[in-house]
């Protein structure tokens, strides 16, 4: 086929713009020949569940789904009853980016409560964690937290074990997006395990195709004493893979040599150099007009400037507005960012801001 491409360019829109590492390719090709059993009955998939619990712990398992949306859905399915509601953030994912499909596949009620940097804590999770014994309200039975958050931010193991402590003593199960799980792991220097199945996170959506997957993501049960049904689930959602064989040794791909963890560190790495080439040109007053609206932890730079002048820095590299009325854009960098991309789009910067 023809390459309808420019293969050298990159933007700083989103990670998920990325191709595909070439290690996973690699990956899928040598699961391709031979006959192997279909829906899940494959030896990659079998040995998916010896990584996870290796990764996770002695009782996780994992089942391969094609996307995000898809993980999400599944996963807060199966922890929640038909009255069953989910405390997030006003930023997640679940509440903005996903066309309503938490509450129209699973028919579950979102209360959403805002943050200043994405985060929930046991005190915010208790502003919606009320009415129990209301029939006129639905009832809050799960919180689910981002990992790393929509606003690039991360929790420590023991801001989740919090809460999961909180959510546990309300018999409300704790679910994570991990969509950007690789780059939490990477940038707290910690197992996976430390910051979910150890800190009291009951389930799990466990990411891949931000860091360099085609189209694989898992939904990883932690505690399988709170999940009902996963399996039909999986499949009335339509998320359930006939040839399962592909996102296993996808995902195996990841944790094969620690490809996840250095691909999803690079990113972390150019998002920090990115943003200390800015600042290093601010205080040296070679620019003026930008400014910073959250800490950068892990892949992604959210950065504060005037419209018109990130109109014409998107004329020559694209990126999103996060939020247009405040002036606030996000620069995402991925496993294949290099440096001379974050230098270059630093020098499109500077001359757009040149004090």
């Amino acid at each position: 086929m023809t390459q309808l491409h420019d293969p050298n360019y990159r933007g700083f829109a989103s990670d998920n713009y990325a191709g595909v590492h070439p290690e996973v390719l690699a990956a899928v090709a040598a699961a391709n020949d031979g006959h192997q059993i279909s829906y899940g009955e494959d030896v990659y998939t079998e040995h998916l569940q010896d990584v996870v619990r290796e990764h996770f712990s002695p009782r996780a398992e994992a089942f391969p789904v094609f996307n995000g949306t898809g993980a999400n859905v599944v996963a807060l399915s199966s922890v929640l009853p038909r009255w069953g509601a989910v405390v997030a953030t006003t930023t997640s994912h679940i509440h903005n980016d996903e066309g309503g499909a938490p509450e129209k596949v699973a028919g579950l009620k979102l209360f959403v409560v805002p943050t200043p940097d994405g985060k929930l804590t046991p005190e915010l999770v208790a502003t919606e964690a009320r009415g129990f014994d209301d029939e006129h309200r639905a009832q809050p039975c799960a919180v689910s937290i981002t990992q790393t958050t929509e606003l690039g931010t991360i929790y420590t193991a023991d801001e989740v074990r919090a809460i999961a402590d909180f959510a546990h003593a309300h018999d409300m199960a704790l679910h994570m997006d991990g969509s950007r799980l690789w780059n939490a792991a990477a940038a707290l220097g910690v197992d996976f395990r430390e910051f979910t199945a150890d800190a009291g996170v009951d389930i799990l959506s466990f990411g891949g195709t931000k860091n360099g997957l085609i189209a694989a993501e898992a939904i990883v049960v932690l505690d399988p004493d709170r999940v009902e049904s996963i399996v039909r689930l999986r499949k009335t959602t339509m998320q359930l893979a006939s040839k399962m064989r592909f996102l296993s040794a996808q995902l195996l791909a990841l944790f094969d040599g620690g490809l996840g963890l250095a691909s999803a560190g690079h990113a972390n790495d150019m998002a920090s150099r990115l943003r200390g080439s800015l600042e290093t040109l601010l205080a040296e007053g070679a620019i003026s007009g930008l400014g910073f609206s959250q800490p950068t932890q892990a892949n992604a730079v959210f950065a504060v400037l005037d419209n018109s002048v990130a109109d014409r820095i998107r004329e020559r590299v694209r990126f999103y507005d996060w939020n247009r009325a405040a002036g606030e854009v996000r620069w995402m960098c991925a496993f294949d960012t290099t440096e001379a991309d974050v230098d270059s789009f630093v020098e499109v910067i500077r001359q757009e801001l040149t004090a």
